[in-house]
């Protein structure tokens, strides 16, 4: 088995005291402080985090456009330079390859795809190549830093620039930010105002410096931990644990991605026959009583098991067990009581309407 990958940062998360796992083939902090106290700095001022893991590919020719509307869910062809899409990449079966973001740049695509699936997703896109096209595997050569949180527009703005507050969300812009060229974009995963900072690797130990100095006490450093509470706490899906090649968009909650519009895309005919009635749907399930939902715990509504849990911690904001997991779609209606088999032992839960986490400052 090859050894994990060091990112051009190793050295600063293992300063900073960082404790380090094998995460998709990468050595990556897990926590620094604690995942708690890093998950209520994201939520009360900024967190900034390593996510050079991530792969990133660029995909430009004159048929760029035309192929991505190929392989992917959404309406590319409607974005403009500075436009951001979450989007899919669906099998002709309609399970979900990947998950991904697009950036529309005026010289191309930026495709931004989970780290465990870089590989596959590079060979599956070259697979399926049409017309004018080169996509090229940039992943070595790009280094990604998220900040996170309340104050990310302060700390960012005195570094960047641009004009930050004219970034509105799942915009990006293309800036200088500490003398150096980056492509700052208003995506994110934990739920609150923040920051995608892309650029070329061999800055990012000074990048992370400069934003660490410039937030001071407001920001702090914050591991795949916490990333995982604050993604759960918004409902936001995990490759691999809610979603993959076994999951459609529409029992995944994932069905406003798609542009059913579209004449075509590879999935669309599997997924327009799911669309409408899936047999299962992934819900938000939090546990009545003091006990901690987890991946693979079984759902049971009576004496029947209607679902399974997919993701599931004690939220640090709520003080309470949650979970997401598929149950049954006759048993997925919000209010819905359930229970799970934590251990052996039946622990009372309920469905409530997503996100768990409700006063975050996304749309500050």
């Amino acid at each position: 088995m090859a050894k994990p990958r060091k990112t051009s940062l190793y050295h600063i998360h293992e300063s900073l005291g960082a404790k380090m796992i094998d995460f998709a083939g990468y050595l990556m902090p897990i926590q620094y402080s604690g995942i708690k106290d890093e998950h209520h700095a994201v939520r009360t001022s900024a967190g900034i985090f390593d996510v050079s893991h991530m792969g990133e590919f660029f995909v430009s020719g004159s048929d760029a456009e035309a192929f991505l509307d190929t392989v992917t869910v959404g309406n590319v062809s409607g974005l403009h330079p500075g436009d951001a899409q979450y989007s899919l990449m669906c099998t002709t079966a309609g399970g979900i390859i990947d998950d991904l973001l697009i950036y529309k740049k005026q010289s191309g695509y930026l495709l931004v795809v989970n780290a465990a699936n870089t590989e596959s997703d590079f060979a599956w896109l070259n697979q399926n190549i049409a017309g004018d096209v080169e996509i090229q595997n940039i992943s070595d050569d790009t280094s990604l830093i998220a900040v996170q949180g309340p104050a990310s527009r302060k700390i960012i703005g005195s570094l960047a620039d641009c004009k930050i507050d004219s970034i509105s969300f799942y915009k990006f812009q293309e800036c200088l930010l500490n003398g150096h060229e980056v492509l700052l974009a208003r995506t994110g995963y934990t739920g609150e105002l923040g920051y995608e900072i892309y650029f070329d690797e061999p800055h990012a130990p000074e990048i992370w410096s400069a934003i660490s100095d410039a937030g001071g006490e407001e920001i702090s450093p914050a591991g795949l931990g916490c990333r995982d509470t604050l993604r759960m706490e918004m409902k936001y899906c995990l490759y691999g644990n809610d979603i993959d090649q076994n999951t459609n968009p529409a029992e995944a909650g994932l069905k406003w991605t798609v542009d059913l519009n579209k004449p075509h895309f590879i999935g669309k005919d599997a997924i327009v026959a799911n669309a409408k009635s899936p047999s299962r749907r992934l819900v938000c399930i939090q546990m009545s009583e003091k006990a901690v939902p987890r991946q693979g715990y079984s759902i049971w509504k009576g004496t029947d098991q209607v679902g399974v849990i997919t993701s599931g911690t004690m939220s640090p904001s709520l003080g309470i067990g949650i979970g997401l997991g598929y149950v049954d779609a006759e048993h997925s209606k919000t209010g819905t009581e359930l229970s799970i088999d934590i251990r052996g032992k039946q622990k009372s839960a309920s469905i409530v309407k997503a996100p768990f986490y409700k006063n975050g400052s996304l749309h500050d």
